[in-house]
């Protein structure tokens, strides 16, 4: 089991080592979004820039600020920049509907917005809604060159949405002409919140996932010193950023790979294959975090050989299980491994195979030393034998162990072990002789589709909205290319006339972000439910499974 340091870390807040690496390095480049390079020097004065923007518009300490962009370097700036403040950064997804953001806006206790001009339309609609004071509206390529810009609207390469000004709409590239000023907030790193993320509900509603600064920098230090540490060259070194940064994985590697070792990192604002490639090749890149997917997606291109991408030699997977014959099919074309990666929202990251040895395919790593693991029956939460499967649960001295505004959630997903709180993965596993944590299978709550988690909850909650609808279970079917495709069994009342499975998709798509949409709609008459009137959603789950031998036999 790995050992939890008690306190013993020196406190630190989340931009503490960039700030160094920032005196350090000052023209390095620190981000390069777009071709356009940022140096570190220059991307700390956009940062304290913005914040000074944020506190003359009353941002204070504690304020939650919803980020609503895709990746880009205005994430980076924002992200920091509400740090500066004191404030909390509450980072969503840029393909959210109004219908998600009125829900965390609420639920947050956001005032504040920083969203691109293509959905601003989703944010007026809510503004009446919520508590919103003010909305931050960007382009994507607002802060490149004036050239670059012209030549992306000529050619239409660029999407524009129409923002209606008013006196609660302000614009990110005029904060940043605002001289910066030295700011003076006094931050605990273990006692206040750095930032709320969103994650899946088991009761339909997105929970939110507060974190303080040390839960972050605790195990952004691991991953700098085991696993990083006697790899990367400080300085000198080039990350991509392919995964969106709103994620817990994406963000924290791109801080411990790229920015706390005064590294270069190039920011891709989509997952095009063709662009990851010419980046990796025109930048030399060295170190890569992907999802099976995005693995998957590399290796069918059909231009894949044009490309010099022998610069790759540290790989990260995280997301989902990584196929055998994709680490196989990606040794074999680039001569090197995939390593795994592990976590949740809840617990950071949690277990990284390590770069001194040949990766074990059935295995998602070590834990990292802030953080405890123990395999444990499900039912009775004692520890089960070494090699025999059981839940895992994970706890951290410096991690928060709760929901937002979300009791009973935290009640269910957080025990208390031997004088401590854990946190319930969801996923089982089996604990090898060597510390190693061998995955087997996941809830039958949690849909793995293109490596986003999805709640299995929250899509039967919206389609149980749908005025035809008495029940609805959804699973998620093996697929290898996206891990799951979503599926929904869905029961309508008797006297419904009219509704298919195209009008219960139109629904969702309006209600939820497009990852999350079923698939497939299958109509029955009854769902499958224990005396208590429990779902039974792991018996249709293991009902899809089989189908899907059934097809492969018959292939």
């Amino acid at each position: 089991m790995s050992k939890v340091n008690n306190h013993t870390m020196e406190p630190e807040l989340i931009f503490t080592q960039f700030e160094k690496m920032c005196e350090k390095y000052p023209e390095r480049a620190a981000v390069i979004y777009l071709g356009e390079k940022f140096t570190y020097a220059r991307l700390r004065d956009l940062i304290n820039r913005f914040a000074t923007a944020l506190n003359r518009l009353g941002v204070r300490k504690g304020d939650k600020v919803l980020l609503y962009l895709s990746n880009s370097i205005q994430w980076v700036i924002a992200f920091f920049g509400i740090q500066k403040v004191g404030a909390v950064v509450v980072p969503v997804a840029p393909i959210y509907t109004s219908y998600e953001i009125e829900y965390m806006i609420k639920d947050s206790g956001a005032e504040t917005i920083i969203c691109l001009d293509t959905n601003f339309g989703y944010v007026q609609d809510v503004f009446s809604k919520t508590n919103l004071k003010r909305a931050i509206v960007t382009n994507l390529v607002d802060l490149l060159p004036f050239w670059k810009r012209a030549v992306g609207f000529l050619f239409d390469k660029i999407p524009t949405g129409i923002v209606k000004k008013s006196e609660k709409v302000y614009f990110f590239k005029e904060l940043l002409k605002q001289s910066p000023e030295p700011l003076k907030v006094d931050i605990d790193p273990y006692q206040d919140l750095s930032y709320i993320l969103y994650t899946g509900g088991t009761t339909g509603f997105p929970k939110g996932v507060p974190g303080n600064h040390m839960g972050m920098v605790s195990y952004v230090r691991d991953v700098m010193e085991d696993v990083a540490g006697g790899y990367i060259e400080e300085g000198k070194d080039t990350y991509i950023a392919i995964n969106p940064l709103f994620h817990i994985m994406a963000l924290g590697l791109f801080v411990a790979i790229g920015l706390n070792y005064g590294n270069t990192t190039i920011i891709m604002p989509v997952p095009q294959v063709d662009s990851i490639l010419r980046a990796i090749e025109k930048y030399r890149v060295r170190w890569m975090l992907g999802v099976p997917a995005l693995y998957r997606m590399i290796l069918e291109n059909d231009r894949l050989n044009q490309y010099d991408l022998s610069s790759l030699k540290y790989c990260y997977c995280g997301g989902d299980v990584l196929p055998i014959e994709v680490f196989k099919r990606w040794k074999e074309h680039l001569g090197v491994s995939i390593f795994q990666v592990y976590g949740s929202t809840e617990a950071g990251h949690v277990t990284y195979s390590r770069l001194d040895r040949e990766p074990d395919l059935s295995s998602i790593g070590l834990p990292l030393k802030s953080r405890e693991c123990k395999v444990v029956d499900p039912d009775t939460l004692e520890a089960v034998p070494i090699g025999e499967v059981g839940e895992l649960v994970v706890t951290s001295d410096t991690t928060l162990k709760y929901y937002w505004n979300k009791p009973d959630e935290t009640k269910r997903s957080y025990v208390e072990i031997d004088g401590k709180v854990y946190y319930r993965m969801g996923d089982f596993v089996r604990l090898g002789e060597k510390g190693d944590i061998y995955y087997v299978e996941r809830s039958a709550d949690v849909i793995k589709h293109k490596a986003y988690r999805v709640s299995a909850s929250e899509i039967e909650a919206v389609l149980q909205d749908h005025p035809t609808v008495v029940g609805a279970c959804v699973v998620g079917v093996p697929d290898p290319k996206v891990g799951e495709r979503i599926k929904a069994i869905v029961v309508l009342k008797e006297d419904a006339r009219g509704v298919d499975a195209s009008e219960l998709i139109r629904w969702c798509r309006e209600r939820l972000a497009p990852y999350k949409i079923p698939q497939y709609i299958e109509f029955r008459d009854m769902l499958p439910k224990s005396k208590v009137g429990k779902l039974l959603r792991r018996e249709i789950r293991s009902e899809e499974q089989r189908k899907v031998s059934q097809e492969k036999t018959k292939w």
